[in-house]
């Protein structure tokens, strides 16, 4: 189908884009949410849809499979906030990779393409990207198909049934569900709308994680110490994600053990709270654990290297971690009113060696893989921020019943996650050494040329909001800019406009250095959808994604720079 719709790109083009959106949806125009936010565009075709959407101010994700018509639709929205994806129905596959949530999504003219046996997946999958609260509209074409492409019978009957399925509410305003005319003037072909909501979270996710936090009986603080260790790399390590399926997201069972170290090892070594009832000791706090005292939380980071000796006890430690990680809370943390697992670990036999060591990917893996329901990943990646205190408090409460001599306040403190300190030391010793030679860095934001003692290092994600110290996230630029953008996320036509500046940047810093790997492993681990860093455009579309996600799931203020009105490439809704 894909095929047709390339060959025939041009021509379909200028057809679409010859209709305007408010002609062609002028049944759902009611139906949009009244405030814009985060819309996905499936089946896009030519960005008609897309750019309407993108001048009433939501941020769009456009989908399309076709590559030529994608390639002319990206053209025609250049300089709007709209980025494009090559994905279909019923999988999405790519677009769930993001583990973003949607305020409105558009399926339109591609119903009837889906095939009946794959519908009731395209649905499941629909629900569960959209936002709470967020709407879904689906425009169904009735009549016959041509000679060139296979289309389906479709019915507002089928759709209703399949959304009741998803509890999801059909909103369709009254007077505005039955048929309508071609806007093409077919005089065989009618077109129906369906609007459907989502009142709630939907996935059902919430519910079990509060159940597992409050409700489940613990003899040790196991459960909790997996759920957040797992909230904690779905909110900062995405690109870390092997696979994903319907059902399941696949990371390296290696990097729940590093983290497990790095949450227990300020509450057993440094602070000897009890994460257990009586005297029974902890089944992963072996010799080569307490061997790592020294080691701080920005050594047991993803894309740390140690040498042979240091290296060979982490790996040990890492080993027992994920041993003892599959006996206790895997083996017992369950489905509510179940005995099933809720988590899936598959171990592989890893033989330790006497050799550099280096905390990427390919190590991790060694230890096997972990498996976590794939709308358990998505709830504790948009809901971190509120997930993890309820996970705190509970620990709280757990520890004092084992030790009743202490107040919560070194609890605590112990349990405070032990992120990296704010550090911008090495970029701007490579910022000072581009400042001997011609031509001087420019300004991520401003492009004007840095000087010296009047340049600072700006997190382009802000640090406040998602402690990231990777290099990709440290930026240059002129001091004024950095205050006034303070902690804030840059707006969409921002980052956009500074595109250039920003991979020349990391293409001259770092992947023509020393910093090579280190860019690599960083970019790939804490970002989305980029498969490989080395590529400066698939970092940048990686951050694209991660801006979109951190203003969705914690409403982060926006900066749209100093002088918005001189980004004239950029067409400001």
């Amino acid at each position: 189908m894909a095929d047709y719709y390339s060959d025939n790109a041009d021509a379909l083009f200028e057809r679409y884009n010859a209709l305007d959106f408010e002609g062609v949806h002028a049944d759902l125009l009611s139906s949009l949410p009244e405030v814009a936010g985060a819309a996905l565009d499936v089946g896009a075709g030519a960005g008609r849809d897309a750019l309407a959407l993108a001048k009433r101010g939501w941020e769009v994700v456009a989908v399309e499979p076709a590559q030529r018509l994608r390639g002319l639709g990206e053209a025609f929205t250049q300089g709007y906030a709209v980025q494009w994806m090559d994905d279909r129905l019923p999988g999405l596959d790519a677009v769930r990779a993001l583990s973003e949530r949607f305020n409105l999504i558009l399926v339109s003219a591609v119903w009837m393409h889906v095939p009946p046996m794959e519908r009731e997946r395209a649905m499941r999958v629909l629900s569960e990207l959209l936002a709470p609260g967020g709407r879904l509209c689906i425009t169904l074409r009735h009549g016959p198909g041509d000679s060139e492409r296979a289309f389906h019978p479709v019915s507002r009957a089928e759709v209703e049934q399949l959304a009741r399925q998803r509890a999801l509410v059909d909103i369709t305003p009254s007077g505005t569900g039955g048929t309508r005319p071609d806007c093409q003037g077919r005089d065989e072909v009618t077109w129906e709308t369906v609007c459907l909501q989502l009142p709630d979270d939907g996935t059902g996710a919430l519910p079990v994680l509060r159940h597992i936090i409050v409700n489940d009986q613990k003899s040790s603080t196991y459960k909790l110490g997996l759920l957040r260790v797992l909230t904690r790399i779905a909110d900062g390590l995405p690109g870390m994600v092997i696979r994903r399926t319907d059902q399941y997201v696949t990371v390296p069972l290696g990097l729940v053990g590093l983290y497990w170290l790095r949450l227990y090892k300020p509450l057993v070594i440094d602070c000897q709270l009890p994460q257990t009832q009586g005297n029974t000791g902890y089944g992963f706090a072996k010799d080569p654990f307490y061997a790592l005292r020294h080691l701080s939380a920005f050594d047991l980071c993803v894309g740390q290297a140690f040498d042979s000796h240091t290296g060979k006890l982490l790996l040990a430690a890492i080993r027992d971690a994920c041993q003892n990680i599959r006996q206790m809370p895997v083996r017992y943390t369950t489905w509510p009113g179940s005995t099933d697992p809720l988590f899936i670990a598959e171990p592989a036999t890893t033989r330790l060696r006497n050799v550099p060591v280096r905390l990427d990917r390919e190590t991790l893996l060694r230890f096997g893989v972990f498996h976590i329901p794939s709308h358990i990943w998505d709830c504790a990646s948009r809901y971190a921020c509120w997930l993890e205190p309820a996970i705190i408090n509970e620990w709280v409460d757990v520890m004092q019943g084992y030790e009743l001599r202490y107040d919560d306040g070194p609890a605590r403190g112990a349990l405070r996650w032990q992120t990296p300190v704010r550090r911008t030391h090495l970029v701007r010793d490579l910022i000072e050494s581009r400042l001997a030679v011609e031509p001087a860095p420019q300004c991520t934001w401003t492009a004007t040329r840095l000087k010296a003692n009047h340049y600072e290092v700006d997190h382009a994600l802000p640090w406040v909001h998602w402690n990231n110290n990777d290099l990709w996230n440290l930026l240059p630029a002129t001091r004024r800019a950095n205050r006034e953008k303070r902690d804030r996320l840059p707006a969409a036509g921002l980052l956009d406009d500074a595109h250039d500046r920003i991979v020349d940047w990391w293409a001259s810093t770092y992947l023509n250095s020393r910093y090579r790997d280190q860019f690599i492993i960083e970019a790939e681990a804490a970002l989305p959808m980029v498969e490989d860093a080395s590529i400066p455009a698939a970092v940048f579309a990686g951050l694209q994604h991660q801006r979109r996600r951190l203003k969705q799931n914690q409403q982060i203020a926006e900066w749209v720079g100093l002088k918005p009105n001189s980004l004239a490439s950029y067409r400001w809704p």
